[in-house]
């Protein structure tokens, strides 16, 4: 699948070099794509990526930010009128929309990768790649932090790390569905051939996030409960279980401190809160 962004002459070998770049991007991830295929892929030699971009690492980074700047330039633009509109009233929803509702209008804009958008930003988050990671982490950490005070404000109940946490496992299982190529077939069939509007797809997406993100810390006996299931799924499971038989240290063990009866502060803000937001940075530099 070659992505072509329309409005561009065909003669713009810069713009050929990205766009082959952003494809094998999204079919092969970072690793496996060489300079050699994207040459092939463009249409061009090797003199040409090294006259507009010098090596294969200033060219991704060229690739991604010609998409990911404008998606957060959207994304903080929402987020301000949100909080010039509502103030304390800021809601978990209305911070989910200002990270979704611009990645789908641009998605749906032929002229910056429309489709492709999507998978672009979900392999941009699931690539396991140290180099993407790095870059996307150095490049949008304000961005990142932005969103994760925000997320803190609207969910005042959960400790900064409890919450980091979360915002990474539940925006990391949703880039890994972006990333597929079976998403838009999925909508499909689903939906039952129905169409389904921004609307729609934006609070199925949201929905489960919400759920996960309001859902309380879990108390001791709940702990221990999970805990006599791991001890039941190994050998000597019974040794599992007397060792967790004590929920206060259940809870003290297995959440790492920890306790429903109040925000918990972080390793992260001890160290003065260089650390805090870093589990959910990732996240929201690579999904929608």
């Amino acid at each position: 699948m070659a992505v072509r962004t329309t409005g561009r002459h065909a003669g713009d070998t810069k713009s050929r070099i990205l766009d082959a770049a952003e494809t094998l991007f999204i079919e092969c991830g970072y690793e496996a794509m060489s300079l050699r295929q994207i040459t092939s892929r463009a249409e061009v030699n090797l003199a040409a990526v090294n006259y507009h971009f010098g090596s294969k690492e200033s060219l991704i980074h060229s690739m991604l930010s010609r998409r990911l700047d404008r998606l957060n330039q959207e994304r903080l633009k929402l987020l301000d009128r949100f909080d010039e509109m509502l103030g304390a009233r800021l809601t978990c929803e209305h911070v989910l929309g200002a990270m979704f509702i611009p990645a789908l209008r641009l998605s749906r804009d032929p002229r910056i990768g429309g489709k492709a958008f999507l998978r672009l930003l979900g392999r941009a988050y699931t690539d396991p790649s140290s180099f993407i990671r790095d870059f996307l982490n150095a490049h949008y950490e304000s961005v990142a932090i932005r969103f994760f005070d925000a997320f803190q404000r609207a969910l005042p109940h959960l400790p900064r790390e409890e919450l980091g946490w979360r915002l990474h496992f539940a925006i990391g299982a949703l880039s890994g569905v972006l990333a597929g190529t079976d998403t838009d077939s999925l909508i499909s069939e689903f939906s039952q051939g129905k169409s389904m509007n921004d609307l729609q797809l934006i609070a199925r997406l949201a929905s489960l996030m919400v759920a996960a993100l309001k859902a309380p810390l879990p108390d001791g006996s709940q702990l221990a409960t999970f805990a006599a299931v791991l001890g039941d799924a190994t050998e000597g499971g019974a040794e599992g279980q007397m060792e967790c038989a004590n929920p206060a240290a259940g809870t003290q063990q297995a959440s790492g401190g920890f306790e429903s009866s109040g925000p918990a502060v972080s390793d992260g803000e001890q160290r003065g809160g260089s650390m805090e937001a870093s589990p959910f940075q990732p996240a929201l530099h690579g999904t929608a």
